[in-house]
């Protein structure tokens, strides 16, 4: 069973008259629980493949189905449910609200679920207490180190129980040590059973992943199983 299918995705803008192929003829299936790195320079198509796969954008032309339901001829409040239900966002600038309290930022997701407050600070503290937060939850993202911030806004994309993590250049403003540190976390959440979708244009970065597609000009020039990491599983 696959969690996604791409069949013939194809992206288009228009820069005037001239039509320009982000994406072309994409097909590719990804299963629960694999740990996979898109990869690609500027221009790539990289960032366009996280917006679809993240459904805040929709393919010119192709199916996208996530698990088994066509979300590409979604209207845009329904892309807003299925993201909230089954994609869990994370950023290379964090995203957190600069005055609400770790706690607070993870709990804002479940807001919009209608989930009651007992449970969402319940839920909340169970998320950053699997991130090693569970002692900064009162503390706002001034007084947190970049990897806490990010360690916060992971705990943020986990609290809904999504079914894909979606993380986009996450080490990008982080330092070498700090970014060891966050891999490592993606390793031992990816062994717990959760699928991750990383979007990267370094090739260390993508090491740490079980599978790399590397994009360019729109299209997969490459999908390969990382050996040298599956050897260590």
């Amino acid at each position: 069973m696959s969690l996604i299918l791409l069949e013939d995705i194809c992206k288009y803008y228009y820069m005037g008259d001239q039509q320009v192929k982000a994406l072309s003829h994409i097909n590719l299936t990804i299963k629960p629980n694999e740990y996979i790195a898109f990869i690609g320079s500027s221009g790539s198509g990289k960032s366009t493949m996280m917006n679809i796969l993240g459904c805040l954008d929709k393919p010119t032309k192709g199916r996208y189905l996530l698990n088994e339901k066509n979300v590409s001829t979604l209207t845009q409040n329904e892309l807003a449910d299925i993201r909230n239900k089954e994609i869990g966002f994370i950023f290379q600038s964090f995203n957190l609200l600069p005055r609400a309290s770790a706690l607070n930022n993870v709990m804002l997701p479940l807001v919009y679920k209608g989930i009651p407050l007992n449970l969402r600070k319940n839920l909340a503290k169970e998320a950053l207490e699997k991130v090693n937060l569970a002692d900064r939850m009162d503390h706002i993202p001034s007084e947190l180190s970049g990897g806490q911030r990010q360690r916060v806004a992971i705990a943020r994309a986990l609290v809904t129980q999504p079914s894909i993590l979606l993380a986009d250049e996450p080490t990008g403003n982080l330092d070498s040590q700090t970014t060891q540190d966050i891999m490592t976390l993606f390793d031992e959440l990816h062994n717990e059973g959760q699928t991750i979708i990383m979007v990267t244009h370094e090739d260390d970065i993508a090491e740490h992943c079980h599978r790399v597609v590397r994009l360019s000009d729109g299209q997969i020039v490459e999908d390969y199983e990382n050996e040298r990491k599956l050897a260590n599983v």
